[in-house]
């Protein structure tokens, strides 16, 4: 293993000359592996100015949005931007019938009206440090150590993790108020320590209404032409020092390190372009059995999403209070459900499996040649392969129940309850007490709950799971469930649980945990725990053997394409991607311009569609013509492309030109290239992002909240 770390580094090392387009690479890699190039295609900065430990850099501006999105700080007085999906949960929590933010769109005219988000954070990155030769003597020290010892894996496990424990309270102490963790990378094979800081006091400053933010709906999500407003507007708080502290009404707006400048020039074809987020997960680095793993578990999914979302839909387009309540939840649950059936589509049209076939074929012809190569990487993908068919179906059905019968609502609130009763009772000795405060914390489940929709969804979801599965894989109730007529037994539960209303649930709090296990829904809990229980173990029982294959793969395909600039798969660590400009062309005949207008949201308006209905105000605007300092060829430029490659978790990402000037908001990937977590088309693959001047438009004139460009810092 020591041979195969050694040999990496190596690489790593000497891997120069990076190519644009694709890539999510590394910044503390950026001097080895791709200022150079970046230069050679327009990038006027040096890597020092975009990631820097020692002085402010473009890296300090950008933060981790919530946990799976990516912001940047636009002004000094820690104003934040990033898309409308990404605020989406948080201003839906804010919104009730009566101020309906997420419908209506909301400006804060003052900082006291800004609005505190609990539970929102913003993380900002503070130092990548490469760990891995540290790891690496110790991990070689420990084996001469513990050579002939029993248990020696077992004890040289503990000291790796005491030694990594170690390195992060340096790290800690180094670092007042932040956070440290080791982050691994190219399959466990390189490890990082990263440090962040977390700021828990954020509020919500402003966003356009959905016809604007969400325009186009789940019809226009992943397609281009695209004429999306996707933005909302929030601000980091500190306490007095500037530094991270709850929420209080005494805290002060933060003071960021760096914030970005904003040019209104806007984007010409093959203008150079990067992008700094947090892209979520991609998977670059699987072998053709785990993306056949995946296909067939995406289908699942979107199986079981297409029946719960298709009653949710209903449930909403009947009741502004309905849509409301389930915005949210409909939103998360379509985005990926909209992804994996394009993702589906791409694999079959672009032959995904047969070229990582044939990759493969290519790479075991290759470490056949010589005998240190069949040492060290020549079981790898039989090792992956096996783990895979032996989690395989259990893999199914874990996915089948958490789709469906462990996603029904009142089964939600009782696993969110009995969780988070669990915590608290160590080391409690007053169960009263701590079943009281559980009730209390599960309580804000019912904020976003209808009745009658909860039932609905649970009958159907029942049905799904009993129509999909095995008999074998049938929860063991007092009633035969297959037989059992689902919509009388969801009426008993909702009639008899305490789990299934707010009402009966706020009772919960003068139970004890007896009273609680013999609830009805209780019952249906425990036996499908039964159910999954063995599955996991069975799904987790080669997962060495999996890490050990894919761990081996990597390293061997970094050997194999030696010399090559590498990046690691996306892991929701800072990543930056760099492209230029560009239009494309979907389909013979088809060519499809690098921007989108104004003129295209007029074009599609249809007052009868909840996805495509238009504001009066922006109509009078654009009739008016009155687009102010924002507009281009008296029109607004609301959407652009470019070819830097994103996924999932750069939505909000900055869009930035030569000069690192924010330009753009990333927001979406286009629908002709739903493959492209696993490989980069670069003919096909774009980033679809929203154009700052539209959203400073939206911000300015149709929002009336111009106060906010005066501590904006504007390019000359």
């Amino acid at each position: 293993m020591k041979k195969i770390l050694c040999t990496l580094a190596a690489i790593l090392m000497v891997a120069t000359g990076a190519k644009a387009d694709e890539g999510m690479w590394l910044l503390p890699l950026l001097q080895k592996m791709n200022i150079k190039s970046m230069q050679e295609i327009g990038c006027e900065l040096s890597a020092e100015e975009i990631y820097s430990i020692n002085h402010s850099s473009l890296k300090d501006a950008i933060v981790h949005f919530g946990s799976g999105c990516t912001g940047e700080i636009i002004s000094n007085e820690g104003l934040l931007v990033t898309n409308h999906h990404c605020g989406y949960g948080n201003i839906q929590k804010l919104s009730s019938d009566e101020h309906n933010y997420l419908e209506n769109g909301y400006w804060a005219m003052s900082r006291n009206e800004e609005l505190p988000c609990k539970g929102l954070t913003v993380t900002f990155l503070q130092n990548m440090t490469d760990v891995t030769p540290i790891l690496n003597k110790e991990k070689k020290h420990l084996e001469k150590k513990y050579r002939n010892a029993e248990n020696a894996g077992e004890k040289i496990a503990a000291e790796l993790e005491a030694k990594a424990s170690e390195l992060i309270e340096a790290a800690k102490a180094d670092y007042p108020h932040c956070e440290a963790n080791i982050v691994s990378f190219y399959n466990n094979n390189v490890q990082y320590l990263i440090v962040d800081k977390v700021f828990t006091d954020v509020r919500f400053v402003g966003a356009p209404p959905a016809s604007v933010g969400k325009f186009g709906g789940e019809t226009d999500n992943w397609m281009w032409p695209r004429h999306t407003g996707d933005f909302s507007m929030f601000r980091v708080y500190a306490g007095k020092d500037n530094e991270p502290a709850d929420y209080s009404e005494e805290n002060v707006p933060y003071i960021p390190k760096k914030s970005l400048t904003i040019s209104l020039k806007g984007v010409q074809e093959n203008d150079f372009s990067f992008i700094m987020g947090y892209p979520g997960r991609t998977q670059r680095f699987q072998t053709a059995s785990q993306l056949k793993q995946m296909i067939d578990i995406n289908r699942i999914r979107v199986d079981a999403r297409t029946t719960r979302q298709n009653i949710m839909n209903e449930g909403m387009e009947a009741s502004p209070s309905v849509r409301l309540k389930y915005a949210s939840k409909y939103a998360r649950s379509s985005n990926g459900w909209k992804k994996w059936q394009g993702e589906e589509l791409a694999f079959q049209k672009l032959n995904i499996i047969g070229r990582e076939e044939q990759k493969e074929q290519d790479f075991i012809k290759w470490v056949g040649q010589k005998k240190s190569r069949l040492a060290q990487y020549g079981q790898a993908l039989k090792k992956v392969d096996e783990a895979v068919a032996a989690g395989k179906d259990a893999e199914r059905i874990i996915t089948y129940i958490n789709e469906s019968v462990a996603s029904m609502g009142p089964e939600t609130v009782l696993i969110n309850f009995f969780n988070t009763l669990n915590t608290h009772l160590k080391g409690s000795t007053d169960t009263a007490a701590v079943i009281r405060q559980s009730v209390e914390e599960t309580l804000p489940l019912f904020k976003d709950y209808d009745v009658a929709l909860e039932k609905k969804m649970c009958v159907a979801m029942l049905q799904f799971y009993r129509d999909e599965v095995d008999s074998i894989y049938f929860p063991q109730i007092k009633e035969n469930f297959a037989t059992l007529d689902f919509q009388q037994y969801v009426d008993g539960i909702f009639r008899n649980s305490h789990f299934a209303t707010r009402e009966k649930f706020e009772q919960v709090a003068n139970l004890s945990i007896k009273d609680l296990a013999d609830d009805p829904l209780k019952e249906f809990h425990s036996a499908i725990v039964q159910v999954i229980t063995p599955c996991y173990a069975s799904y987790f029982g080669n997962a060495e053997q999996l890490k050990e294959g894919s761990r081996e793969f990597a390293a061997g395909l970094l050997k194999w394409q030696k010399g090559e600039p590498s990046y690691p798969d996306a892991n929701s660590t800072m990543r930056l991607t760099y492209g230029t400009v560009k239009p494309y062309s979907p389909k013979d005949a088809v060519l499809y311009r690098h921007y989108s207008t104004l003129t295209g949201v007029m074009e599609k308006e249809d007052p009868n569609n909840y996805e495509f209905k238009v504001p009066a105000k922006l109509k009078e605007l654009y009739e008016a013509k009155d687009f102010g300092m924002y507009a281009e060829n008296d029109n607004i430029v609301t959407c652009f492309l470019t070819t830097n490659d994103i996924t999932g978790g750069n939505s909000g990402s900055p869009v930035l030109n030569a000069k690192g000037e924010l330009i753009g908001l990333a927001f979406d990937g286009n629908w002709e290239s739903m493959s492209s977590d696993v490989m980069f088309e670069p003919d096909l693959q774009r980033c679809i992002c929203v154009d700052i001047r539209y959203v400073l438009f939206m911000m300015d004139k149709f929002g009336g909240a111009s106060h906010l460009l005066e501590e904006m810092n504007f390019s000359k």
